[in-house]
């Protein structure tokens, strides 16, 4: 799936889409084109690029890293440069 489709290993940005008030049935016809990236088109999406991402919720919600639980909200998100050497095809 390519929720975030325009996200790169190396640039820097973390990555953002956020689903807004998606009538369950649009949301089931329209799932589909998250395979091919082609749901960023919709209304309902928003999708940008930042350093760091703050996320508050009305509760608590657990918060998962790589399959991980690894806190509760709220939690700030950032990246650290080169913090994990990874090697990809060129």
């Amino acid at each position: 799936m390519k929720i975030a489709p325009r996200a790169h290993l190396d640039d820097g940005w973390l990555d953002v889409c956020v689903i807004r008030d998606i009538d369950k049935f649009k949301l089931f016809c329209v799932f589909p084109t998250v395979y091919f990236g082609k749901h960023l088109g919709l209304t309902e999406i928003e999708y940008s690029q930042a350093e760091s991402v703050r996320v508050e919720t009305e509760h608590s919600f657990d918060v998962y890293a790589d399959g991980e639980h690894v806190c509760q909200t709220p939690v700030e998100v950032s990246l650290r440069r080169n913090a994990l050497p990874v090697i990809v095809p060129a």
